[in-house]
């Protein structure tokens, strides 16, 4: 059986510690449940929030509740609001995240993402 197998499992997210992670401005609160070479996270933004950082990780992206801006680094800026998704893979963007009301997403990343030649 391989390591990646993941058995059916039920997840109650208000059991899931959440971490804090300083952003430029505001602060991120993750819920993570890390299986082998795929990580799901719940992730609020606060008010205000601007991430301190570009990512070139992969991810799928799901709005839950609030409103996000995702600018893309020379590449202009999209906006996620509830029920609306982005996808993409590892080092084909460099993006952050901002948000001036806050956010809850639902965020999907892993090997699966990596870029393929």
């Amino acid at each position: 059986m391989s390591t990646k197998n993941i058995p059916f499992q039920l997840i109650d997210w208000s059991s899931v510690p959440k971490t804090e992670h300083k952003g430029e401005t505001g602060v991120a609160y993750w819920q993570t449940i890390q299986f082998d070479g795929l990580r799901v996270r719940i992730v609020e933004y606060s008010k205000g929030y601007k991430a301190d950082h570009w990512c070139e990780k992969g991810h799928i992206v799901y709005c839950l509740e609030g409103e996000v801006v995702n600018e893309q680094q020379g590449a202009g800026s999209s906006v996620l609001k509830p029920g609306m998704s982005y996808v993409v893979s590892d080092e084909l963007s460099s993006h952050r995240s901002v948000t001036e009301g806050g956010v809850k997403l639902l965020i999907i990343d892993g090997d699966f993402l990596k870029l393929k030649s």
